[in-house]
């Protein structure tokens, strides 16, 4: 153990139906479903974006409004049971580790070309080998796509832990973050990972970056099973993105899940030295 704090396990939902309450009089009972807001202003510190499935009308394609996504908005870590035993993963040099459930893989490959010196890649896969996270380090910093207005969808935070990592601070930037966004496509596509990037100012985006940018001369870090998600086209792979019919089902992956839970505590123990 490194002995960094976790927070406590807590439903993250409970946020959204405070925030409901005050902001929009709608409101939920805290059992894993959001409550979702609209109307309310762009600088309120809200989670929306998108209305509920079931509400009338509403539908994975179509256009939605609502309150700006807040990353930045602290929310509580999951509700849903970790690992009993875990163990920690270091690289060579000592001076990136996190933790991890004992019988989940930690495997060090090749870094990508392009890396700075000294950068290091990790695969996290579970007991049974299946994908769920990789960590890069000495990422250089992409240039900004292009985003067409056509191309932009909503999208929804469901979770947002601050965690405590060397960061760049600019336009467009936050503290970093624990996140769990959705995006909306002909479903809702959603990815876990540390980020410090806002994903667009009017709750619309063309993708959601899992990306930390790293300070001047020390490169970019992400950890996630994602660097970037995106509105995914139905001919395209979705994998390992999680692909939900309904945002409710999106929160109960978050709020009561032992899986999100295990990748959220592992994703908040990353430490890295300068």
């Amino acid at each position: 153990m490194t002995g960094k704090a976790v927070a406590p396990r807590v439903r993250a939902g409970a946020a959204f139906i405070v925030a409901a309450a005050v902001l929009s009089g709608c409101s939920g009972e805290g059992k894993g479903q959001p409550a979702w807001t609209a109307g309310a202003s762009p600088t309120e510190s809200t989670t929306a974006g998108a209305p509920p499935s079931s509400a009338p009308g509403a539908s994975p394609g179509a256009p939605t409004t609502g309150a700006q996504p807040s990353e930045s908005g602290t929310e509580s870590a999951s509700a849903g049971a970790t690992a009993a035993s875990w163990k920690v993963f270091s690289n060579s040099t000592k001076n990136v580790s996190f933790e991890l459930p004992q019988g989940w893989i930690a495997q060090s490959v090749t870094p990508d070309q392009g890396t700075l010196p000294g950068a290091i890649k990790v695969e996290v896969k579970d007991a049974k080998g299946a994908y769920l996270a990789t960590l890069q380090t000495g990422l250089p910093s992409p240039s900004a796509a292009a985003c067409e207005e056509a191309a932009r969808r909503p999208y929804v935070v469901v979770s947002s832990v601050p965690v405590d990592l060397p960061h760049r601070e600019g336009d467009g930037l936050i503290t970093p973050h624990v996140v769990f966004r959705v995006i909306q496509g002909y479903k809702y596509f959603g990815s876990y990972g540390i980020t410090n990037v806002v994903g667009g100012s009017d709750g619309r985006a063309c993708a959601l970056q899992n990306i930390v940018r790293g300070p001047e001369g020390k490169g970019d870090v992400s950890f996630g099973d994602l660097a970037a998600i995106k509105a995914f086209a139905t001919d395209e792979k979705v994998a390992p993105a999680k692909a939900f019919d309904t945002l409710d089902q999106a929160a109960k992956y978050v709020n009561a899940g032992s899986e999100f839970a295990n990748v959220q505590r592992m994703l908040m123990s990353l430490e890295i030295k300068s």
